[in-house]
């Protein structure tokens, strides 16, 4: 891909020092991407003034709010599509990346894939695998396989339904043909949905085991099981399973979503975590009761 210009679009919200960190091992790549984009969501703690100062190649782009991450990663690729971009590699702020891993996400590229990403790992736990990605139930759409727990390594590149949105090398053209980040996700289950139109539109998504990344996870909404993490976890998978289910499918997922959201209560119940079950069933009836149209 000699002839590839690759923009590396970063969102921010008062992360300056990850996002400074992250940077700094961009600066480290083996590949040099053609641009960097920080998309900057009006924090207020000097992050831009930071990255400008440290990093004067990166074109900041301000939302002047938070308006979550589809909302804001859309704002960064509008940005790299009007300036030429073939490809955009979207990166989580709080990630940091091998100095190979872009060199061996490029040359992965074929015309028939769609998205490549790269295996994830813990920032705490440097060894131990958070995400290659896994596939999705054609009739539940739910995860499946390696992503979460008993995760193994492939030797070889993969093929998968899946890919984390930490890190996913995006031609183009597909953004031509599928469409950008549904906004109506404030944060989680965008990138489930964008691989399954990005699948449902023939093309091939790839993990490249041998790129690696590494996230300290759940930073923007406060860390796993808090009032935060389950208030939007649970309102995306509203908007998302509303979104795809249709026609026998309908009573099926109803159903399983019910048992999931039982299992939550009773989890959080255990937990005497009263905020974050207050704000997982906040949650649901946002998500799931909201009329907005879903035709896209």
């Amino acid at each position: 891909m000699t002839d590839a210009l690759v923009y590396v679009v970063i969102l921010n919200w008062n992360g300056r020092d990850d996002t400074l960190a992250c940077l700094a091992s961009l600066a480290q790549s083996t590949y040099q991407p053609g641009r960097i984009v920080l998309v900057d969501q009006g924090s207020t703690d000097g992050t831009v003034e930071a990255v400008r100062r440290s990093f004067p190649a990166v074109e900041v782009v301000q939302t002047g709010g938070n308006t979550g991450f589809a909302r804001g990663m859309n704002a960064g690729i509008r940005h790299a599509l009007a300036a030429g971009a073939t490809h955009v590699l979207l990166l989580n702020n709080d990630t940091i990346v091998a100095p190979a891993m872009l060199e061996r996400l490029v040359v992965q590229h074929a015309p028939d894939i769609g998205m490549i990403g790269p295996a994830i790992f813990y920032a705490g736990r440097p060894h131990q695998i958070w995400s290659t990605g896994g596939g999705i139930n054609p009739v539940l759409f739910e995860m499946t396989g390696n992503h979460g727990r008993g995760q193994s390594l492939p030797t070889r590149p993969a093929e998968r339904a899946f890919l984390s949105g930490c890190a996913m090398l995006i031609p183009r053209r597909v953004f031509e043909d599928v469409g950008l980040f549904d906004e109506r996700f404030f944060m989680y289950y965008e990138d489930l949905d964008l691989c399954l139109r990005i699948g449902q539109a023939g093309y091939r998504l790839l993990l490249v085991p041998d790129a690696h990344l590494w996230h300290r996870v759940s930073q923007s909404s406060g860390g796993p099981n808090t009032p935060g993490e389950r208030y939007h976890t649970a309102r995306s998978s509203g908007i998302f399973f509303r979104k795809h289910m249709h026609g026998w499918r309908i009573p099926l997922i109803l159903l399983y979503r019910s048992l999931s959201a039982l299992r939550w209560t009773v989890r959080l119940a255990r937990q005497d975590n009263a905020p974050a079950l207050a704000a997982y069933w906040r949650g649901l009836r946002h998500g799931w009761l909201n009329r907005e149209d879903l035709s896209s």
